[in-house]
């Protein structure tokens, strides 16, 4: 299975993490898939009053150094440990 396929396949596995999961958790996971799907942040900063979007935001950015590849590696590597730790 290549790289692309495992990815994908975790992004599915993703969807069946408890509600338990935390929300850092969950952004790192959200910085990663962008990174892996689309590559560097192409959007400005959301404002202030906006604190989610700029939380997922800052996840994306904080991963941009990435390749997409690396990305995906991280991403099956997190999703792998969520998995394990909720079962």
């Amino acid at each position: 299975m290549g790289l692309k396929e495992e990815f994908e396949e975790h992004a599915e596995k993703a969807k069946t993490l408890p509600e338990s999961t935390t929300n850092e958790n969950k952004l790192v996971l959200y910085g990663l898939y962008k990174q892996a799907t689309v590559g560097p942040v192409d959007t400005s900063r959301p404002g202030i009053f906006n604190m989610r979007d700029r939380a997922k935001w800052d996840a994306w950015k904080a991963v941009e150094a990435k390749s997409k590849d690396e990305a995906m590696s991280d991403y099956i590597t997190k999703v792998k440990q969520l998995l394990e730790e909720a079962a």
